[in-house]
């Protein structure tokens, strides 16, 4: 069986983009935790719209929603990890990491600042605005996971295989070292 592979790393760092990248590369099925937890969202009634949706009012509304039922995150996690350990998928979470074994893991690397300098481009949104909303999601998720699994998010990168700054070709080189079987 083919090993899974996940991505992780703080908001809008490139975890999407990498995953994708990865996904083709090695022929693998890509799945976004984000994806799946806005399944989850419009069927609570939220309204889902964009790429950018965890960036929005209702994004963050669900955020808060979900700091007071954990059952949202429990739920996806599940399903992500029922997922993972088929094999064949490349996977972006940002808890997935430490509730699996096996596998290869992926760690991003990158400042807030890199984030909100990806989210600019993304979202066309300014450079101070994507800041603000890249450092508010990062300590709201920060806590959300603590509270809810006591991961100590992005101080405790120790789990991982392959922490990286953002460079496809680079982790493509990585993930070929690592055994697949």
């Amino acid at each position: 069986m083919i090993k899974s592979v996940i991505v992780s790393g703080p908001p809008a760092i490139g975890k999407t983009t990498i995953a994708k990248g990865l996904a083709t590369e090695f022929n693998l099925q890509y799945i976004s935790g984000g994806d799946a937890l806005k399944e989850l969202a419009r069927e609570k009634g939220f309204k889902i719209q964009g790429e950018d949706w965890w960036d929005t009012d209702a994004g963050m509304n669900f955020l808060n929603l979900r700091k007071t039922d954990f059952q949202y995150d429990k739920i996806v996690d599940q399903k992500l990890k029922e997922i993972f350990n088929r094999g064949g998928v490349v996977i972006t979470s940002y808890t997935l990491p430490w509730l699996v074994k096996d596998g290869i893991k992926i760690w991003l690397f990158g400042s807030h600042q890199n984030s909100a300098e990806r989210m600019k481009i993304r979202d066309n949104v300014n450079v101070v605005q994507a800041l603000k909303i890249v450092k508010r999601r990062y300590s709201e998720n920060k806590a959300l996971y603590k509270k809810l699994y006591d991961i100590d998010f992005k101080n405790d990168i120790t789990i991982f295989d392959k922490i990286n700054i953002i460079n496809l070709n680079h982790i493509i080189t990585l993930v070929n070292t690592c055994n697949w079987v």
